[in-house]
């Protein structure tokens, strides 16, 4: 959701910043390893508890990842490549943090860590979908609860000493977006022309009726005789196909008389 209200503002606004980068020669690998550098540091202050540092330090890994598509796209190395290593270092990352968010809840609780592993879960089946669709020529975009939503709930979390209460909204939340991500794409896969509803795709045709009979080719007759007339009942069509076969050999159908 704030990636697609936000994140081109944000971009913008950020957009002097990459061009300086960009002029000093920084590569955009660089700044996606950077991030992923912060997301660890981050996990060891929310371990240790010192949740003021970590504030500092999740905003500290979002922006990387923010620049790096910026950078990459002035240095024209923007491509399937950088975008697929930063996808995947942004599971990382997020795997780490909720990491040393688990570790220390544990402190507190031996089932608190199990909030912490059920939002990875969801986050890794949210950016799944996402993927899959992809690959298979849909979108699944969007959602209640995406990346950018995650660091704001977890920084919002570790300011107020809430981390219990950040994990739940990121459950619920992330459950939702995966529900919403899985009910898209399957209406897309299931329209008729594989696109949204709606779109405006025409009809399926029917099929035959299960009695009726197809009319055959004229390579299976033999000679391009029909032996059946579509709408004809069936024994005039033989009788007009025997007519018409004793026309071209050159003889009439002889009727037959009482001696």
């Amino acid at each position: 959701m704030l990636d697609k209200h936000w994140r081109a503002k944000v971009e913008q606004g950020l957009q002097p910043v990459g061009e300086g980068l960009h002029r000093a020669r920084v590569h955009p690998d660089a700044l996606t390893i950077l991030g992923l550098a912060f997301s660890v540091a981050t996990a060891f202050l929310i371990a240790q508890g010192r949740l003021g540092l970590a504030v500092i330090g999740v905003v500290a890994t979002g922006v990387p990842d923010i620049l790096d598509g910026t950078v990459a796209r002035h240095s024209g190395k923007a491509g399937p490549r950088g975008a697929f290593f930063d996808s995947v270092v942004d599971r990382v990352s997020d795997a780490v943090l909720l990491g040393g968010v688990a570790w220390h809840l544990a402190g507190e609780s031996a089932y608190l860590p199990m909030l912490a592993f059920a939002a990875v879960a969801l986050s890794m089946l949210i950016s799944y979908e996402r993927a899959k669709a992809e690959g298979l020529g849909f979108t699944a975009k969007g959602g209640l609860m995406e990346r950018a939503e995650r660091l704001v709930l977890l920084a919002v979390g570790l300011a107020l000493d809430l981390l219990v209460l950040a994990l739940w909204v990121m459950i619920v939340l992330g459950a939702i977006t995966a529900i919403q991500r899985f009910l898209k794409v399957w209406l897309q896969a299931t329209s008729p022309e594989g696109t949204e509803p709606g779109a405006g795709a025409a009809r399926r045709p029917r099929g035959r009726r299960r009695h009726s009979r197809p009319a055959p080719s004229p390579s299976s007759t033999g000679g391009g005789d029909e032996l059946e007339l579509a709408g004809a009942p069936r024994t005039r069509r033989i009788g007009e196909w025997w007519a018409a076969r004793q026309a071209r050999a050159g003889t009439r159908p002889r009727r037959r008389t009482r001696p």
